[in-house]
């Protein structure tokens, strides 16, 4: 499923309408969501992408790159509709280097 894949030319607003639409055509909210993120290794970083998750049921697993420079994180969330999806991506955005998958 490519849901994050997107045109480089489309607008903040278009990009996370077509997200929604996607999101809600592939998932039957309220459901566990797959979120994957690359950060590099830094724990402060990794808190970061953690506190938008506060309040949320999820469980995370996270592995380190080889060299240790990067850090794979999986968290899978119970959200309750694909806006809280969207929120929580625009949050992890936020963080400074990270990568949204």
């Amino acid at each position: 499923m490519e849901i994050l894949q997107g045109d480089a030319n489309q607008n903040p607003e278009e990009f996370y309408e077509s997200l929604r639409e996607k999101l809600n055509n592939n998932y039957d909210f309220p459901d566990d969501y797959p979120f994957k993120f690359i950060v590099p290794s830094d724990d402060v970083k990794l808190t970061e992408i953690y506190r938008a998750f506060d309040g949320i049921k999820f469980t995370l697993s996270n592995r380190e790159s080889r060299n240790g420079k990067y850090t794979a994180c999986n968290i899978s969330a119970f959200v309750l509709d694909a806006d809280q999806v969207i929120k929580i991506y625009k949050e992890v955005g936020k963080v400074e280097n990270v990568i949204l998958l």
